[in-house]
């Protein structure tokens, strides 16, 4: 699942955030965009273990902030 979750003064350092999620996706992506401001995460984790994983990190986020994106995926690979 792809998420966004946009950047705030809480936010702890992105190689806290990353650490935190590959200790429990190793596969997982985490990017920031530098023009505006979000925090994207692709993972297997749904949206209420990655705030229980980013809470752990220092990020204290309400559900809300957290915005699933639709898959892109098209299937074809077969995972």
């Amino acid at each position: 699942m792809e998420f966004h979750i946009a950047r705030d003064p809480g936010m702890p350092d992105i190689g806290v955030i990353e650490g935190a999620i590959l200790d429990q996706d190793p596969a997982a992506v985490i990017d920031l965009d530098p023009a505006g401001g979000t925090v994207r995460l692709s993972t297997w984790m749904e949206s209420r273990q990655l705030l229980a994983v980013l809470g752990r990190a220092g990020w204290k986020l309400q559900p809300e902030r957290i915005d699933q994106q639709p898959s892109p995926c098209c299937g074809g690979c077969g995972g």
